[in-house]
């Protein structure tokens, strides 16, 4: 154990002591001054606590709302189309849950302080009502159901099919970082194998050279969306359970591994424009893991810079395809092999004829 251990030992021990110290001094007290007698005044004290407590804790509650609210997320606006019915599903959800709470603990703690023990009065034996047991039951149930049931309309309308004009991105998670595939020309993204993964070759995703739909196939380091269109997002995993956070859009998804998910969603806001509307020069997308994944978990950060149309096209047509990158010849694996076959200095099975005389 280190020292810093010891010492957060010491210190609970000695709270433990000093604790213990206190309530037998209380108790001698009490016997000194009479068990009644103390009782009462110790009841009398506790009342008022209750009341101080309840005061002081809904005003720090306040108090804390008004400091801290605008560095929440619900300070600013949901960044695209489904995160405005999150957002309201949220203040609904806020508003039933607020109102309960600060009923239920004002008459807790005012309960506490009208009607402490007294000899002026009786305790009242109330053991069953049917009445306020369905109510109780019924009324809760009933508000849970239709938040439930808004969250699955919600919900299946996220993962559900996008719409035809939606640009497709796909996703994948690894430890500790996110890869993104954009399709080409072709708007079709090419066969992958996760034999074929191999980030020494300029292949981290696993992509097969020999479809030619990979030919096309964009991997920036960052994601690109559009402003006002639809985008749906295929996502993956490598290797445990990530999941693809987007809580300026309000917006997540698991990325389980062998098998895909998605999700679609527009974006509203630019990210010049989500600056202006924050008052932060610096601000970014994020895309966060909100699955723990492993040790390097916190790092694990991407981002998303939401473009006009505009200024979109012009990063697209700075990207070059990854298949270039791994293949700058522009010759794909199985055109080599086949060249080789044919001037006789491959054998069928791909292996170079001296390798092949060897065995």
């Amino acid at each position: 154990m280190t020292s810093t251990e010891y010492f957060i030992i010491i210190i609970v021990v000695l709270v433990f002591i000093v604790v213990f110290q206190i309530a037998k001094a209380s108790e001698y007290v009490s016997v000194l001054k009479g068990e009644k007698k103390a009782f009462e005044q110790n009841n009398r004290i506790n009342g008022f606590l209750m009341l101080v407590f309840l005061v002081t804790g809904l005003a720090a509650a306040w108090w804390c709302n008004k400091v801290l609210y605008k560095k929440t997320l619900m300070g600013v606006p949901s960044a695209s189309d489904h995160g405005e019915n999150i957002d309201t599903m949220m203040w609904i959800t806020l508003a039933i849950i607020g109102f309960v709470f600060v009923i239920t603990q004002v008459l807790l703690f005012w309960f506490a302080y009208r009607y402490q023990a007294s000899e002026k009065r009786k305790v009242l034996y109330y053991p069953h009502n049917n009445k306020l047991e369905l109510l109780w039951t019924a009324v809760p149930a009933i508000a849970l159901t239709v938040l439930v049931a808004f969250g699955l309309y919600y919900w299946f309308k996220i993962t559900g099919d996008a719409p035809k004009t939606a640009m497709e991105v796909e996703i994948t998670g690894h430890q500790f970082g996110w890869e993104y595939r954009y399709p080409g020309k072709d708007n079709v993204l090419g066969r992958q194998n996760y034999k074929l993964v191999d980030p020494s070759k300029n292949n981290p995703l696993g992509q097969d050279w020999n479809d030619a739909a990979n030919h096309d196939d964009l991997h920036p380091s960052e994601m690109h969306l559009i402003v006002n269109k639809p985008v749906k997002l295929v996502i993956r995993s490598q290797d445990v359970i990530h999941d693809v956070g987007l809580p300026h859009f309000r917006m997540k998804m698991d990325a389980v591994p062998g098998t895909p998910t998605t999700m679609w969603f527009t974006p509203k806001y630019t990210t010049a424009e989500m600056k202006k509307i924050t008052g932060n020069e610096n601000f970014v997308y994020e895309i966060a893991c909100d699955q723990v994944c492993g040790v390097g978990h916190y790092s694990m950060r991407g981002v998303i810079v939401v473009d006009t149309q505009e200024e979109y096209d012009k990063w697209l047509a700075s990207q070059k395809p990854q298949f270039l990158t791994a293949h700058p010849d522009g010759v794909p694996p199985a055109a080599k092999s086949a060249a080789a076959e044919a001037t006789g200095t491959q054998t069928p099975e791909g292996k170079p004829v001296a390798q092949a005389e060897e065995h």
